[in-house]
């Protein structure tokens, strides 16, 4: 295959013309291909991998794709093998008319980084049409005077394949007065010219019926024919003359259907039915016949179908005059389209990126080409988007633009993007055209869990139940998804001996604390931890708070009296002289309460006396007085029971006994204790 070498400019501007300079992402080499037309579908055309110097993998990594300049997908690339596969029947007419050679150009673009391949596919032409008559019957009037050697113009056929499979040859079928002569024309054509051999005789034969046969030169030949009648006339000899032989006319695009385009007219000297002229065409193709038509008496041409620029840009019309003896004169009409601003813009989206990372700059949006099919200033294209947005368009090959984000994005502040593409031309009035694309930021864990308080303080009353829910933590997460996810977990604690994880537990989905044991205020009055809150982004984001959890004490203890001392194996006995004046200090209860606060206020009451009145107790220090003098009828052995009761909700308390002897003076022998008395 034919490699050749291109030398592409690169240019920076958004503001382009239909054909575009390339940019340093396109090799300069062009690869040439060609295949059969017709060819089945999935056959091979080539390794394009191979021939490009790329491995496969690099293929499909690189989103390798085809991009013919017509858009259709005319070709198949297997990523797979880097096989070139044909993707439809390739009509070789149908693409390329008669042009010769049929090129189709196309690109082989790639991506990370963008490159682009210039290739073409040439279609040949197999022999897949035979040359057809566009009359079945083509009516020759020839005057019985015609001299030997004249050359009469024929209608030529019509045969779509080029090359040695078009048109080669005609014939016509045997007779004794005529012979075919083929002639060459400057557009490459041949045309079959009726040559008389052998003088006509109206009044023997006015009239003859031959078959001419037209042959192409494909192996083997297909052939078309189509019958010639030819009408013998009486002499007729001035033939219509035109004062011109080429006529030139300019007509819009949009003209409408039965405008009137030019009248031509020929002169002829002769009279009667010899000096009347018919105008036809001559030559005409279908498509020449079906767009314009000619009135065969004044010779006024008028559009028949609707004209297009971007299809065809000018036609050239043979007249021909033919007079009512049989002779004929022909002129050139060339007809000139002007193109109108008819065709607005086209958005082609050759790749698109929906979704892309917030924290990834200058990413690929989109891969596109945009094309206006009118000419001159009505093709100039000026490609724009909003000025507002944290993208830009920059031009890459030919008519390619790519779509990029100018800078990183933050999803926290804005997750969706409307990119609205506006291609408009330099035509009057100017037509444009809008491409929408609808951009989503991605979330990345770019932000960690926050909680709502740096530390938070928690109150348990004592003896709670274990299991109990004593309080939460929260944390927010401004990302989306599994990385606004957020997991709660205790931390360990700076204090090695504190056993965290038997006091307190935390859900780690909502926070929520719970005491794990019944804490107890005696033991335990305060302990502080702190609490993490981390995502379930890659990596996992994390953040702390302090928790401090303060036990609020219950009234769970009684109090326990000191003095005197209750489980002394002999009770104390306090002896008062009888001589004791009121007020007397006989002794002091000593008590104390493990609780705290009100709890552990301790009052203190005479519960019991053997003789009421005699003693008193102080109710805030627990001191035993005498409240009289003794008098000798008072019992020389006294009881007493006093209450000692704490100030909680409810209160508890405890009681001692006390044992009191009545002594005359403390010389007096020690009195033993009224148990061992009674012993």
């Amino acid at each position: 295959m034919e490699i050749r070498g291109a030398l592409l400019l690169r240019k920076r501007q958004v503001l382009i013309l239909f054909v575009l300079l390339g940019l340093s992402q396109a090799r300069p080499e062009s690869v040439t291909y060609s295949v059969a037309e017709e060819t089945e579908i999935g056959s091979l055309v080539a390794n394009l991998a191979r021939d490009l110097g790329l491995g496969v993998e690099e293929l499909s990594s690189r989103e390798a794709r085809v991009v013919f300049d017509d858009n259709e997908k005319h070709l198949h690339l297997d990523l797979l093998t880097g096989d070139l596969l044909i993707n439809d029947k390739l009509d070789r007419e149908e693409l390329c008319d008669s042009t010769e050679p049929c090129v189709m150009h196309f690109q082989m673009v790639l991506e990370n980084p963008l490159q682009f391949f210039q290739a073409e596919l040439h279609i040949k032409d197999i022999n897949d049409h035979s040359p057809t008559f566009l009359d079945n019957e083509i009516v020759i009037k020839i005057s019985e005077s015609t001299t030997i050697g004249t050359t009469f113009l024929m209608e030529s056929a019509q045969d779509l394949d080029v090359g040695s499979n078009s048109l080669q040859n005609y014939t016509v079928s045997p007779n004794s007065h005529f012979y075919i002569k083929i002639q060459d024309s400057d557009d490459g054509k041949i045309y079959p010219e009726l040559v008389l051999h052998r003088a006509l005789d109206h009044e023997e034969e006015p009239e003859l019926i031959l078959t001419l046969v037209a042959l192409d030169g494909g192996n083997p030949p297909r052939s078309g024919t189509t019958l010639v009648l030819i009408k013998v006339l009486d002499i007729n000899d001035n033939a219509p003359e035109f004062p011109q032989r080429l006529y030139e006319v300019q007509i819009l695009e949009n003209a409408p259907v039965g405008s009137w385009i030019i009248t031509v007219s020929a002169k002829d000297l002769d009279a009667g039915n010899y000096g009347k002229i018919l105008y036809t065409f001559f030559h005409a193709s279908e498509d020449i016949r079906k767009t314009f038509e000619i009135n065969p008496v004044s010779g006024e041409v008028h559009l028949r179908s609707q004209l297009d620029f971007e299809v065809v840009q000018s036609y050239t019309i043979n007249i021909q005059a033919t007079d009512g003896g049989g002779l004929s004169e022909e002129c050139t009409l060339l007809v000139k389209v002007i193109d109108t601003n008819d065709n607005p813009p086209e958005v082609i989206i050759s790749s698109i990126t929906k979704i892309i990372p917030e924290n990834a700059a200058e990413t690929l949006v989109a891969l596109f080409s945009v094309r206006d099919q009118d000419a001159g200033e009505n093709g100039r294209i000026i490609c724009s988007i909003q000025d507002d947005l944290p993208f830009f368009l920059k031009p890459t090959f030919k008519n390619f633009f790519t779509l990029v984000s100018d800078k990183a994005l933050d999803r926290e502040e804005r997750a969706e993007y409307n990119i609205t593409i506006t291609v408009t031309d330099m035509g009057t009035p100017r037509l444009k055209t809008e491409h929408n694309i609808t951009v989503l930021v991605s979330d990345v864990n770019d932000n960690a869990p926050a909680f709502t308080q740096t530390s938070y303080t928690l109150w348990v009353r004592e003896n709670n139940s274990p299991a109990l829910h004593i309080g939460s933590v929260s944390a927010t997460d401004t990302d989306a998804g599994a990385n606004a996810q957020v997991t709660y977990s205790l931390l360990p604690p700076p204090d090695p001996h504190l056993p965290l994880a038997s006091l307190v537990s935390i859900n780690p989905d909502n926070g929520h604390l719970f005491a794990l044991t019944s804490l107890d205020y005696e033991a335990l009055r305060a302990f502080e931890f702190r609490v993490g809150a981390a995502d379930r982004g890659s990596p996992a984001l994390s953040s702390q708070a302090l928790v401090r959890v303060l036990v609020e004490d219950a009234n769970d203890n009684a109090p326990f009296v000191l003095y005197p001392l209750q489980n002394a194996s002999a009770p104390c006995t306090e002896l008062v002289p009888r001589a004791a004046e009121p007020g007397y200090l006989v002794t002091k209860v000593v008590a104390v309460d493990g609780d705290a606060g009100q709890n552990a206020w301790l009052s203190y009451q005479l519960l019991k006396a053997t003789e009421p009145g005699l003693f008193g107790v102080w109710a805030h220090n627990g001191e035993v007085r005498t409240a009289r003098l003794l008098s000798e009828r008072d019992a020389p052995k006294q009881r007493l029971v006093v209450l000692v009761k704490d100030n909680g909700e409810p209160p508890l308390s405890a009681s001692v006994t006390l044992h009191v002897l009545l002594v005359d003076g403390f010389s007096q022998p020690y009195l033993p204790p009224p148990e061992a008395e009674a012993a």
